[in-house]
């Protein structure tokens, strides 16, 4: 009995200790526990790789140097989709500013 009392706090403390790392949207802003927001836009338009800004591909390079850039995507804002798949066939998204600067969305 002692042991399901444990399990069951466990469990509901766990929720609660990720429930303040997440990420709260509304209407397209992002706030994050670091008390800065990021305004995500949906409208990216599909763009030609070989359009990513040199900053950004040398980050991906840097962070990344298995991957592949496969795809890429930007919105009014000159924040960049990028869709890079890894040597293991995983793939993922990952957005950035033109600075090369990683965003999380």
């Amino acid at each position: 009995m002692k042991t399901l009392f444990l399990l069951g706090a466990l469990t509901i403390g766990g929720f609660a200790g990720t429930a303040q790392e997440a990420s709260l949207s509304q209407n397209g802003i992002v706030h994050t526990n670091a008390n800065k927001m990021i305004m995500v836009s949906d409208d990216f338009t599909e763009i030609a790789v070989s359009e990513v800004p040199q900053p950004v591909t040398d980050a991906i390079s840097k962070n990344f140097p298995t991957a592949t850039l496969d795809k890429a995507y930007t919105n009014k804002e000159s924040q960049y989709k990028l869709v890079l798949s890894l040597e293991d066939g995983t793939s993922g998204t990952v957005y950035a500013d033109k600075e090369g600067n990683w965003l999380d969305m």
